[in-house]
């Protein structure tokens, strides 16, 4: 197990795909923002004004993070605001599917046509999440601008 946790190239692909994904489905929220903030009030969990601020925010932060996977900068960091969206999102998702909602999930496209909410997209974060889970316990300082400053354990203390 530990190995899996410490493969380089296993862990750049998963931040690649994650920070990718990210980035992408960031793209159409940043330039739609008013087609974003329809596809979040669709949910009917937040009123207008904050359905806006979301359709602001959100995207900036996906793009972010998802940047910060795939150049390294600040991973782990990166890896647990994917998580915790992915997280969100999903349990957004089983709420409208359960209030029997029929209606676009709002992630690549602000079509109201196209990538409908079921339970395949549950499945499809569910799969996501443990991505992000497993770059938040890796052991790789590789493919960093910022490599971690914690002291390494064969480093000598100055005392």
């Amino acid at each position: 197990m530990k190995s899996i946790l410490s493969n380089t190239i296993l862990i750049l692909l998963v931040r690649v795909l994650l920070g990718g994904l990210f980035i992408v489905a960031s793209l159409d929220k940043i330039v739609h923002p008013d087609a974003f903030a329809a596809a979040v009030l669709n949910y009917k969990i937040i009123g207008s004004t904050l359905s806006m601020v979301t359709a602001t925010i959100l995207p900036w932060l996906e793009l972010l993070s998802g940047l910060g996977l795939i150049l390294g900068i600040s991973p782990r960091a990166s890896a647990m605001t994917i998580t915790a969206l992915l997280t969100g999102f999903t349990i957004l998702l089983a709420v409208a599917l359960a209030r029997g909602l029929d209606i676009s999930c709002g992630c690549f496209t602000q079509d109201p046509n196209v990538d409908k909410i079921g339970y395949q997209k549950i499945l499809e974060n569910c799969g996501l999440i443990l991505l992000g889970i497993f770059l938040l316990f890796t052991h790789d300082d590789a493919f960093r601008f910022f490599p971690s400053f914690r002291k390494k354990p064969d480093q000598p203390t100055n005392s």
